[in-house]
């Protein structure tokens, strides 16, 4: 397997060993790299191990397999975007709809900082279910299913202020969002290129405000 050269790093790795907290660490981190840019399936516990500089008995030592490994990975992404999501949901300078809309914007500039290699690591593993332990299919849904929660409320915060119409379901708003997003992430991959982003992230926020002139 050729490794993948974003995964790279300069130098000899430094070695860490078993009990020594910088090794699970190390391990997470270049997983969750891993997994962005290639998924479960293409990407080696070698490459792993190489990259991050951790022998393979100290990951034996913190890990009992490779899917032991991955659904730690899908733990540890879901808390780390659940973080993000709510640092955009909780910034009171902006109205609702509009943190909504700094997320996708930051997202898109964190892709293509990465050169559009890298995207969702539940998106990537959600397309490999069919290879991958039956398990992950459960924590995939759970993470889904917090996204898409967190997103309902910033969505009835912007029904309560006039952004959107009470009509609107926020629940089925929240996962058509989660739906389109992930798909406009995978094509941004495809392409090297935000400009899926940006279609879907500007055509859903125009389907759903009320522009100003319509609120009296």
């Amino acid at each position: 397997m050729t490794a993948d050269p974003s995964l790279k790093r300069r130098g000899r790795p430094l070695k860490v060993l078993a009990g020594d907290g910088n090794a699970r660490e190390a391990l997470i981190r270049t997983g969750v790299a891993a997994l962005t840019a290639k998924g479960f399936t293409a990407t080696g516990l070698d490459e792993i191990l190489r990259t991050a500089g951790v022998p393979k008995g100290s990951f034996y030592h913190y890990f009992d397999s490779k899917d032991a490994f991955g659904a730690e990975l899908i733990r540890r992404y879901a808390e780390y975007f659940a973080s993000r999501l709510e640092r955009f949901f909780a910034d009171r300078t902006l109205s609702p709809l509009a943190q909504l809309d700094a997320f996708t914007r930051d997202a898109e500039a964190s892709m293509q900082r990465h050169g559009f290699s890298r995207g969702c690591l539940v998106g990537n593993l959600g397309q490999e279910m069919g290879a991958l332990p039956e398990s992950y299919r459960t924590l995939i849904n759970g993470v889904f299913a917090d996204w898409q929660r967190r997103t309902s409320a910033c969505l009835r915060r912007a029904q309560g202020i006039g952004e959107i119409a009470t009509h609107h379901d926020a629940d089925r708003l929240a996962a058509f969002f989660w739906i389109g997003w992930e798909g406009a992430v995978l094509r941004a991959k495809l392409e090297r290129s935000g400009e899926a982003l940006r279609t879907f992230a500007d055509g859903f926020f125009a389907m759903i405000r009320i522009e100003g002139r319509d609120r009296a």
